[in-house]
């Protein structure tokens, strides 16, 4: 009576951890494990700057807009400093769905089925982690413009940033991590990596997409790199607030988090 009544109490006992299992001892294993891929990490940094170098500083003296550049007017190669820049973050932003298919392989994904683990915190905390990585690729290439001469103000050099940052940050992680859950692992890498160049281009992120054909126009305006690459550049543009690009941000963002969560739960039903 005593053991069994014992047993009970350990029973209900048993509590889910805060958050869904959110905390920060999580997210710092997921950084560490990351820092640790310095082949990832300076690709992700070496390719946006070198193509800068070569495509966008040519242009440094090419005004982008009608205000000149010796008024503060941004030059073209701004423009292509930020589009490096967002291309840098979604590159490392989707390495994350390797790391992924590689816990999969392993069986990792399975163990965290057994414990009180929320699937979405577990989301959440891999696209923090994405993010979070994904900043140093902006940073670097938009240190390698500022020592290349392109001037802009403070606003712009922030807002710039941060919208690429948060905007491709978290939609690209999610993108990486649902291909992770949903193929083998040998072919994550291979997937995403065409993924985002065939997105890139598609969506406009490396020239204006008025300068493309009218049904390309149409097509790229539905493409997850729209939205984000439209925002981004809109300090530099001037053009006024676009809500169907933050609408076309925040839908992709939706179906990349749904598809995650729906794939990692099919990845792990069988515990």
């Amino acid at each position: 009576m005593t053991t069994a009544t014992a047993t009970d109490r350990v029973q209900l006992d048993r509590r889910v951890p805060p958050f869904g299992g959110f905390n920060l001892t999580y997210l710092g294993i997921e950084l560490k494990r990351k820092l640790r891929n310095r082949r990832t990490m300076i690709f992700t940094i070496a390719f946006p700057i070198v193509m800068f170098v070569i495509i966008g500083l040519p242009l440094r003296d090419t005004q982008l807009t009608a205000t000149p550049i010796a008024e503060g007017g941004p030059s073209v190669a701004a423009y292509i400093m930020v589009s490096m820049a967002m291309y840098g973050a979604m590159m490392s932003a989707t390495q994350t769905g390797a790391a992924v298919a590689v816990e999969r392989a392993q069986g990792w994904s399975r163990q965290l089925r057994l414990t009180p683990l929320n699937p979405l915190v577990n989301v959440i905390v891999k696209m923090i982690a994405g993010m979070l990585f994904g900043v140093v690729a902006i940073i670097a290439t938009f240190a390698a413009g500022a020592i290349a001469g392109i001037q802009l103000s403070p606003i712009q050099w922030i807002a710039t940033g941060l919208a690429a940052w948060l905007l491709a940050g978290a939609v690209f992680t999610t993108l990486g991590l649902m291909v992770g859950y949903m193929v083998r692992s040998e072919n994550v890498a291979q997937i995403t990596s065409l993924a985002i160049v065939v997105l890139a281009f598609l969506g406009g992120l490396f020239y204006p997409i008025e300068t493309m054909p009218d049904f390309m126009q149409v097509i790229a305006k539905f493409t997850p790199v729209y939205g984000i690459s439209e925002i981004a550049r809109e300090p530099l543009t001037g053009a006024p607030f676009d809500a169907l690009a933050l609408l076309n941000a925040v839908v992709w963002l939706g179906i990349f988090i749904a598809g995650t969560v729906f794939f990692f739960r099919r990845d792990t039903k069988r515990v």
